[in-house]
């Protein structure tokens, strides 16, 4: 509430003009047009039918309150976040992981959202933006995995640039405004960030005492395991919390050698925990058999000690999970009073 009571007419209308204007976001006026990756995209109106590829953003239009105009849904790495499950079951699942490109323009969507170029890029799985654009479907694609990153190289990519937050603040807000939402956006982006803080805060006594890996997977159980490079959502992870990545790669998932992280000696190790079964170590409960049996892993004392942690891995790519991320390896070392 605000108090005018000793204030000039003129100054008390400019108060109140000041909290009328940052009480509401700006309508969205279309044509609007955003900038995706580099390519402008342009609505006429607010999408009614939208393909998303990639849980991430699919949970990201969730939470601005848009999935009844979801019409189709893939690549899902674990189930759908809590309170979104009757939402999700509503909408058609075209595949686990890669749809074609035939399913996708089949639900006639006027607008596509790809959390990954790997899927829909230059050189994507599913298909490029030019194919969709020729068919008149605007496709956006997640800022995290566009911004400051190389995907040319294939695989995971090279981040230029070290990620942060922002680059998913940016995604709510755009899509917010494509939706014609952006009260509901700027909500979602205040409720991360509050969380952060908090998670911050709870072990704030260890910055610069611990280290880590990020362990997201491993093709094959004999070779170099998948672990998170400096430049990503776990060095992002890490950092917010004061943690050490013992991994100096600018890879988003480069191979190292178990004998290379052992000399590292990580305080603790961070287990990919997903449903997806792409690969073997893809389940935590391989991960960890094969840290308490492997002759070098086993010996280490993060293994030792019981410092596993096990962390969602969609908290380990650049989304809106990251945040959750945060608070759950914060738990974790308070709980095994690391912070002290």
């Amino acid at each position: 509430m605000f108090y005018f009571k000793h204030l000039p007419v003129t100054a008390a209308l400019m108060a109140v003009a000041f909290a009328a204007g940052t009480a509401h976001a700006t309508e969205t006026v279309y044509p609007l047009t955003i900038n995706s990756c580099g390519e402008d995209i342009t609505f006429r109106q607010a999408p009614s039918r939208t393909v998303s590829v990639g849980q991430s953003t699919t949970e990201v239009l969730y939470l601005l309150g848009v999935a009844d105009r979801v019409v189709g849904t893939a690549l899902w790495i674990g189930p759908v976040l809590k309170g979104y499950e009757e939402a999700n079951a509503k909408v058609e699942r075209l595949a686990d992981n890669d749809p074609s490109f035939e399913a996708v323009v089949g639900k006639k969507p006027d607008l596509v959202t790809t959390q990954f170029q790997w899927q829909i890029g230059p050189e994507g799985v599913v298909g490029t933006p030019a194919q969709f654009a020729e068919l008149g479907i605007p496709v956006y694609t997640s800022p995290a995995d566009c911004m400051g990153k190389d995907n040319s190289g294939g695989g995971d990519g090279v981040r230029n640039t070290v990620f942060t937050m922002d680059l998913i603040y940016q995604e709510i807000r755009d899509l917010a405004k494509i939706f014609n939402v952006q009260d509901r956006g700027e909500e979602v982006v205040a409720d991360l960030k509050k969380r952060e803080e908090a998670a911050r805060a709870k072990i704030a006594s260890a910055n610069g005492k611990l280290s880590a890996v990020f362990w997201f997977s491993s093709a094959e159980l004999d070779i170099d395991p998948y672990v998170a490079g400096r430049k990503g959502a776990p060095g992002y992870i890490m950092s917010a919390l004061g943690l050490k990545n013992v991994i100096e790669s600018d890879e988003e998932w480069p191979t190292v050698g178990w004998e290379t992280i052992a000399k590292a000696n990580p305080t603790v190790i961070v287990a990919g925990q997903m449903d997806r079964r792409r690969f073997p170590a893809d389940d935590v409960a391989v991960k960890r058999k094969f840290l308490a049996t492997d002759p070098v892993a086993s010996i280490m004392p993060a293994v030792k000690d019981k410092h596993v942690f096990d962390m969602d891995a969609q908290a380990m790519n650049p989304t809106i999970r990251t945040i959750e991320g945060i608070e759950t390896l914060a738990d974790a070392i308070s709980a095994a009073g690391l912070a002290k």
